[in-house]
């Protein structure tokens, strides 16, 4: 029988206010079996980017990452709030390690090839180091992964943290059963973002489609779904798209579970 193996993405907007951070910690620290984390941070980088005084670039919901962005981001990621969740979960008792995707060579990655857009210093995933990641969880370590890999020539590189769990989340498999949980500020996916009533349930792949053709889903949820069906699909035994509240105060899993 697999050991059992949670990876929770948790979005930027939640790491503003440390309570939230507080919640997820409590949240982690009554977890059985072993637990990883990827976070984000894109909110904090746009604002800190419009304070040094230039604008952050974003097309169909991706972010563009010039040499400046790169430095805001690798500072906000790797740095603040990755360094934020460390401390707070210690607080809890959580054994946590602060990663980036170049510690232990854990993420590789390759600069996204230019075709009609060109998305600067922003990697596709290359490779999963297994066997490192696999070693820290051994250890009864908590690793908690910010949204930057690297391309093993020196080049750190800035890539969606939902694509990096759901790595993650598919090289592990075969050695874990695991669930993943993509954590953000909405209780679910929603066909009104604005309308909590509108709160899907569950979501198959046919489903998708067919709201995203309607574009009732779009931008940013849409790589959110593409790798969670992706995840499904490729040996994750369940996933599920779910806010801050409803995953620490539910007794039960709610807001949006994926099936195929």
């Amino acid at each position: 029988m697999k050991e059992k193996l949670t990876i929770i993405k948790v979005g930027g907007k939640l790491l503003e206010d440390d309570e939230h951070i507080e919640k997820l910690a409590e949240y982690v620290a009554r977890l059985d079996g072993s637990t990883l984390v990827v976070h984000g941070g894109g909110a904090k980088a746009s604002e800190i980017s419009q304070r040094l005084g230039f604008e952050p670039k974003m097309v169909d919901g991706r972010r563009i990452t010039d040499a400046a962005a790169l430095n805001v981001a690798t500072m906000v990621y790797a740095g603040l709030y990755n360094k934020k969740i460390v401390g707070i979960f210690q607080k809890h008792n959580v054994r946590t390690l602060g990663m980036s995707g170049a510690d232990l060579n854990s993420i590789r990655a390759r600069r996204r090839t230019v075709k009609s857009i060109d998305y600067g210093y922003v990697g596709d995933i290359e490779a999963v180091n297994k066997r490192a990641v696999k070693m820290i969880l051994k250890l009864g370590v908590t690793p908690v992964f910010c949204a930057i890999t690297h391309d093993n020539e020196g080049q750190l590189l800035n890539t969606n943290a939902d694509t990096i769990s759901t790595q993650l989340a598919t090289a592990l498999a075969e050695d874990y059963d695991i669930r993943l949980l993509f954590c953000m500020d909405k209780a679910g996916v929603m066909l009104d973002p604005d309308d909590d009533q509108t709160l899907i349930h569950a979501m198959n792949y046919a489903e998708y489609k067919r709201l995203k053709m309607d574009e009732v889903i779009t931008l940013g949820m849409i790589p959110k779904l593409d790798n969670a069906f992706y995840a499904l699909i490729n040996g994750v035994s369940e996933v599920w798209i779910t806010g801050l509240t409803e995953l620490t105060e539910a007794r039960e899993m709610t807001g949006t579970r994926i099936f195929e």
